[in-house]
Formats: structure tokens, sequence, C-alpha cells
């Protein structure tokens, strides 16, 4: 597939300059907005879940964006828990569709992994209640009740057709905080087993997920 690896882009946001990888198909049929885990513990856009999901979304037509959060790389701005990240994510994804000239009726993908899973539960709350939801979400080691270290996250409700992948043995966030959270909601967790936070030696298994669900859902549309 012809595509555009890693080009390097500077956006307007609401607290400066952010700094984005774009990873675009020759013939895009959306945008996909992919967030990367807790800036302050060493998360940046190129942090490999990150990198798969936006490559995978990539292979599956999207032009996939992974901004760096505030503070990260090129990025202006202070770490904001959440709130000015999500203002950020909304604002890379304004500048992607009219980049790569879509409307905001055209396809979005939402991802996130760790923090930008919680991140990403947060913009695709606020794109529903503008009117354009998103078409997809999905989040990966998602950020949710306490977590060691960092803090309680109180994570956004989101619909049941969002992908949520977790490891057995994630060890920064606890298997039962994302059931506790997805319980209420009716919301499948796709569990994998004996992987950690980070998905080391497992990343072709989140790929594979990821890559059936949507394959599985056009072909029942």
């Amino acid at each position: 597939m012809s595509a555009v690896n890693n080009e390097q882009a500077l956006v307007d946001g609401p607290a400066g300059a952010i700094d984005v990888l774009v990873d675009a198909p020759e013939s895009p049929r959306g945008i996909a907005l992919v967030a990367h885990p807790h800036p302050l513990f060493g998360g940046a856009n190129t942090n490999k879940v990150a990198h798969t999901l936006a490559r995978t979304l990539r292979d599956l037509g999207y032009a996939a964006i992974r901004p760096n959060f505030r503070g990260v790389g090129k990025t202006a701005g202070t770490h904001d828990n959440g709130k000015g990240e999500t203002e950020d994510m909304l604002a890379v994804l304004a500048w992607g569709q009219q980049r790569f000239g879509f409307t905001a009726s055209d396809p979005v993908i939402i991802a996130g992994f760790s923090f930008g899973a919680y991140v990403q539960a947060r913009v695709a709350h606020q794109l529903a209640d503008a009117g354009t939801p998103a078409e997809r979400l999905v989040l990966v080691g998602t950020a949710a009740g306490h977590v060691e270290g960092a803090r309680q996250y109180d994570t956004a409700a989101v619909g049941k057709d969002a992908i949520v992948i977790h490891g057995s043995k994630d060890e920064t966030v606890a298997l039962d905080n994302v059931l506790a959270w997805a319980e209420p909601l009716e919301l499948p967790v796709i569990v994998v087993p004996g992987a950690d936070h980070f998905f080391h030696g497992r990343l072709h298994i989140l790929r594979d997920i990821i890559t059936q669900r949507f394959n599985f859902s056009e072909a029942t549309a």
C-alpha cells in the first residue's frame, strides 16, 4: 500500500503548536486519531502500542494521525490531566479533516492507549454531543479507576460498539478496574491472555483483533 510514513507536522492548538505524525494511505476513507500513553511517565507518539494502532488503522484505509500530548516532543504547553489534551485532540482532528478534504460527517476512528484511551473516551463523548459521533472507538489498556503512581480516572462512558482490549497481566491498570468501568455500560472487553500493559510480544495480536473486528463489521454491514 502506498503510504506517507511518519510525516511530521506542527498543528496550531489551544496551547500552541501540536507535534503530529501522519501515516496515510494513498486514498484514505477517513481520519483515525491515535492518542499515546501518559506523558509524565515517558509516553509519546512513538510508543509501540500507539504506533501499532496507527499502522493498523492506516492499513485499514484511514489517515492515521498521532499527536504528542502537551509538553512532549515539539508540542507546547504542560500536562493538563486530560482536559487540555481533549481540546488538543479535537483541534488535531479538525486539522486532519481539512488536510485530507473530509467534512465532519466523514468517517472518524478514535483510538487510544492507556492515558490516551482515557482522553479518547472524552473526545468521543464530545463528538457525540456535537452530533458528529466517531464511526468507531478503539481503547487499549484503558486508564480507569485508581492507577498506582498516577491518579483516579473517572473514565467517560462509551458506546457498546467500542473495541476495548486489555491484557490479563496488565501491571499498570488492573484488569478489574476496566471490568468495573465496563460492567454498568454492558460493554464487552477483549482480554489478551498473558499480555502486560504494553503488550510486549503480543502487538501482533492487538493488530489482528482490530483488523478482524473492522473486517467483520464491514462484512455484516
